[in-house]
């Protein structure tokens, strides 16, 4: 069991600590859910730009894998 995080989001620019409290509370949510060592959970942060977010992440990951998705979107 190998979990991987990967977080797509319109470039922002996060503080270092809130950046590193979201590895942390991610990576607790992960391994308590999937009962896994921090060690083999990788977390990704992704900006995509605006204008390439249909093209990017609606389309092929939101869209064309709906089927995979626990949560959708409001948009």
């Amino acid at each position: 069991l190998m979990p991987h995080i990967n977080i797509k989001f319109f470039p922002v620019t996060l503080q270092q600590d809130t950046e590193q409290q979201l590895i942390t509370d991610l990576t607790e949510a992960v391994t308590t859910a999937f009962g896994c060592s921090a060690d083999v959970v990788s977390v990704a942060f992704e900006p995509i730009e605006e204008q390439r977010w249909q093209a990017q992440v609606y389309q092929p990951e939101i869209i064309e894998r709906r089927h995979l998705l626990r949560k959708l979107p409001n948009y």
